[in-house]
């Protein structure tokens, strides 16, 4: 079993379409990758093999993208320990998942947004409880991007995943390609709401890119480069933060070269060696 392995500095998204080119050589900036366990858990023959091979020599994060922790139905609790089992296998030791919902009685394969209540604080806060219950350990809820606010909102997007994240006494993951897409699309913000989130408990970090449609409206497609205003945004939050926090570059599909993903992953190297000498100062 390899040795647990925390992620630090910058990272990439565990892509097959990228193993060929990563196994002739990873780029020096690049220190950890990010995978979705849905993808990976049950995997078995050449794929477990070549996996384990690399979880051996990179620490890997696991966010999940199924458990729907705002959810009306039932928690998946045999999922989490199948997730528990398989973090353990592989030296892992942060999971973090979609402060979202995503299941009925049927997945619904999309990532639907909450509403911004207080009793969907009290609702998610317990069932992300009892998630840490079973996983023994504190994860990390993700911010996600949304393309409309459900009835009974009455708590801004920054207000509600602070009350969720304290009720629950979990941390933060923090995606500011979704922060800067929802303020676009419903009109705040962005480095307002940046400062309301509770980046004191910030474990880790997503950036991507997007796309605009044509009346303006941007989708978060992870398919894209990532914007200056996004790499502003990262910058923001490593001035609250400092750059020790790991930061992972989302990228799905229409990649690039190698080259071209390893610039961005450098990057996000960047900015958080610049942030550390003044987080340090204010410190």
């Amino acid at each position: 079993m390899p040795a647990q392995r925390s992620p630090t500095g910058a990272g990439l998204g565990w892509r097959r379409e990228l193993i060929t080119a990563l196994a002739a050589g990873v780029p020096p900036a690049l220190q950890f990758f990010e995978l979705a366990p849905e993808n990976w858990a049950g995997a078995g023959g050449r794929s477990a093999r070549e996996l384990r091979a690399w979880t051996e020599r990179y620490p890997f994060v696991c966010h999940g993208l199924s458990l729907s922790l705002g959810g009306p139905g039932p928690l998946d609790e045999d999922w989490l320990r199948r997730i528990k089992g398989f973090m353990r296998q592989h030296g892992m030791t942060l999971y973090t998942e979609h402060l979202a919902w995503c299941a009925d009685e049927h997945p619904l394969y999309d990532l639907l947004p909450l509403p911004l209540s207080e009793e969907a604080v009290h609702w998610t806060a317990a069932r992300i409880r009892r998630v840490q219950d079973i996983l023994e350990m504190r994860i990390g809820v993700e911010n996600t991007s949304t393309y409309l606010l459900p009835p009974g909102t009455e708590l801004s997007e920054a207000e509600f995943v602070r009350a969720v994240v304290q009720e629950a006494d979990c941390l933060l993951h923090l995606d500011v390609n979704n922060l800067y897409v929802n303020s676009h699309n419903h009109g705040y913000d962005a480095h307002a709401a940046l400062q309301a989130l509770p980046l004191e408990r910030a474990c880790y970090i997503h950036v991507a890119g997007h796309e605009a449609e044509p009346d303006g409206l941007l989708i978060d497609t992870h398919g894209a480069p990532v914007v200056d205003p996004v790499w502003e945004l990262l910058a923001a939050a490593y001035a609250r933060t400092g750059g020790h926090v790991p930061t992972c570059l989302e990228r799905d599909f229409n990649f690039p070269g190698l080259p071209v993903l390893a610039a961005e992953v450098a990057q996000i190297a960047h900015l958080q060696a610049a942030a550390q000498p003044a987080h340090e100062a204010v410190a």
